[in-house]
């Protein structure tokens, strides 16, 4: 039997069910419950129980606990209450959220992204300036757009193309601003 259900509530019942199942059916597995043999000897300071037809108190005995698995299951279900967090309403769960999220804005503009050392265009700088110039202090780059960027010899007909005449500009068109 597989459950493949995301929530572990119904996991563990389906688990503790399966479980119960195999200890109650048995199966035609039997294992025997008699006491081992005693050879005649006998353990010191074990005194025998009273039978229950001697009438030694009318109270009746306090009764033993049983270490068995049924039991330990039983006592996991006493505490899981107090172990799991209580459960939110979903306008709680959002007023939650709300008050982790930092207030942001998204701002549009067009500002060029500069090369970094190694080349490669940094947008978070640019990102950072586009904001800056909203009046934010800091952004991330939503939106970036790229274009070529000849010089006026790549017009000359005839001319061969060289590597250098054109180099591609990245900007970023859009951010996500925050204080």
């Amino acid at each position: 039997m597989m459950v493949r259900s995301g929530n572990p509530a119904l996991r563990l019942g389906t688990l503790m069910s399966a479980a119960l199942l195999l200890l109650l059916s048995g199966g035609g597995i039997g294992w025997t419950q008699s006491a081992p043999p005693s050879l005649g000897l006998q353990q010191q300071g074990v005194q025998s129980a009273p039978s229950p037809a001697t009438p030694a108190s009318s109270a009746a005995p306090a009764r033993e606990e049983n270490p068995g698995l049924i039991n330990e299951m039983g006592k996991l279900f006493d505490k899981l209450p107090s172990i799991l967090p209580p459960i939110k309403s979903p306008s709680e769960t959002m007023n939650d959220l709300s008050r982790l999220a930092k207030p942001s804005t998204m701002v549009s503009g067009r500002v060029a992204c500069p090369l970094s050392s190694n080349g490669a265009p940094d947008c978070k700088q640019a990102a950072d300036q586009l904001c800056q110039g909203k009046g934010y202090k800091e952004g991330k780059s939503l939106n970036a757009d790229s274009a070529e960027k000849c010089s006026a010899k790549v017009l000359i007909p005839g001319r061969q193309r060289k590597p250098d005449d054109c180099r591609t500009d990245t900007f970023v068109t859009s951010a996500l601003c925050q204080n």
